[in-house]
């Protein structure tokens, strides 16, 4: 109960305009019955002492430092691995806003069908998140970070600073020291983990990422033969190709493990593998030779999947080298857990009402997410307090493995034993607003989703235009 009520107080001193609206619409969040359908359903909790003019208020011209907010996240106690190291994933979860001409910073976000062919790009804000991952099947995830992204932003530039910034305060806050496992980082196929691994080398991290099963990764060249001819000498050897198990040399590493929900699941590691780099996108302002990225590729593939459905392989690549068999099991077994961020995700907007407001200025979107991850975090501290209060139909669940929206239950229960530091509400009368009758003579100006900056693609084209404007 003590580290729960310091992370409230804390909290609080990260408000700095509106604390007390902003402070109690937290609170209702996670005190009303049922999922969020609407903010100004949550002013009538009785967690939320003010009138509904304050809420919105609170929501339009409140002010969080996020900075703070960050630091005060990192020194919470975190999940970690079996091994004790920490593990983080990093994915990003769309807002979307397709009515919304009137809001800047829109950018067309990747949405998924339910079919074939059924894919859409909707308008809507883009958020990468940062979340640290713990053993064992669960839906518990401890968010670190959030960022929007904009129509100027590069999300390879971006997810490294971001990452380098997570990593610096979780070192300030004592969570890594050195001598410990480094932090692993797993990513999905939409993130450049070569490029990351070779930004963030000089950070304590390993990065696992999923790679596209049509990609060719190359091997080493071996030692240099002496020929007549001279020259240079070779940089790759041979080629493996995903999609042709007859380019597949043996590999460094072959381990079979039996698992409760995929069965046996069979993995082929090859170490000291590379891609092949190319002077275009994020490589076209590298200075001098382009580098040789190693790691170790790793193949699993698993007997069955859940629902009956045809297992593929996946293909894994981490940016350490000489992994032993033990090492590629956590290595994969890591990346599973990644997918305990999609529960987080489906939590935000479905339960906690995430994307729930129609809020215009991004600003506004910006302060929403950071007080739905300070109440998602309450809940996961109140997560050793907290009761079973199942539904009639519901099986009973031991307390360690109850999931958030079943510790949201009874947090109404926990709130009255924690520190409330928000003040009494003075009475007030509203403003006068607008004149009845009149007409809004400023209209707001429209904006067009999508990138702003065109991406240079090719080393010819970057240096006409270095000419051009030198």
């Amino acid at each position: 109960m003590g580290v729960l009520s310091h992370f409230r107080v804390q909290f609080y001193d990260c408000l700095y305009t509106r604390a007390d609206a902003l402070f109690e619409l937290t609170d209702a969040v996670l005190c009303s019955d049922g999922p969020v359908t609407s903010l100004v359903e949550l002013t009538l909790t009785a967690e939320h002492r003010r009138g509904h003019g304050a809420m919105y208020n609170a929501v339009n011209h409140g002010w969080l430092e996020p900075r703070r907010l960050r630091r005060l996240l990192a020194s919470t106690p975190l999940p970690r691995a079996a091994d004790g190291r920490i593990v983080l994933a990093v994915d990003v979860s769309n807002w979307l806003r397709p009515d919304a001409p009137t809001s800047p910073g829109l950018l067309f976000c990747h949405v998924y069908g339910r079919g074939r062919s059924t894919d859409q790009f909707i308008p809507g804000w883009p958020y990468s998140f940062v979340a640290a991952l713990e053993t064992g099947r669960t839906s518990w995830t401890a968010v670190l970070d959030a960022i929007r992204l904009g129509p100027t932003d590069d999300a390879t530039a971006v997810t490294a600073a971001q990452l380098r910034e997570v990593v610096a305060r979780l070192v300030h806050a004592g969570q890594w020291r050195p001598g410990d496992a480094d932090i692993l980082v797993v990513l999905d196929t939409g993130y450049d983990v070569t490029r990351l691994a070779y930004v963030l080398a000089d950070l304590p991290v390993e990065l696992v990422g999923r790679l596209r099963s049509d990609r060719v990764m190359l091997r080493d060249a071996g030692p240099r033969r002496s020929t007549p001819r001279g020259g240079q000498p070779r940089k790759h050897g041979g080629v493996l190709t995903f999609s042709k198990p007859e380019s597949w040399h043996t590999p460094d590493q072959a381990t079979t493990c039996d698992t409760t929900r995929y069965g046996t699941a069979e993995a082929l590691a090859w170490d000291r593998i590379h891609p092949r780099l190319q002077a275009r996108g994020p490589w076209l302002d590298h200075c001098g030779e382009l580098p040789l990225i190693h790691g170790t590729l790793i193949r699993l593939k698993v007997h069955h999947l859940p629902g009956d459905r045809d297992p593929k392989p996946v293909w894994l690549w981490s940016s350490r080298t000489g992994l032993t068999g033990e090492d590629v099991d956590l290595r994969w077994q890591a990346f599973l857990r990644r997918f305990d961020l999609e529960h987080t995700f489906r939590l935000f907007k479905q339960t906690l009402g995430w994307t729930v407001p129609k809020v215009r200025d991004p600003h506004s979107a910006d302060l929403w997410t950071w007080l739905i991850i300070a109440a998602h975090t309450q809940l996961r501290l109140a997560r050793p307090l907290a009761e079973d209060l199942r539904r009639p139909w519901e099986r009973p669940t031991q307390p360690r493995r109850l999931t958030p929206a079943r510790v949201r239950r009874g947090f109404r229960h926990l709130r009255v034993k924690t520190a409330r530091p928000a003040d009494v509400p003075r009475p007030s009368k509203p403003g006068p607003g607008r004149p009845p009758g009149s007409k809004n003579r400023r209209p707001a100006p429209r904006h067009e989703p999508g990138k702003t900056v065109k991406r240079i693609e090719t080393l010819t084209e970057h240096v006409r235009l270095k000419q051009q404007r030198g």
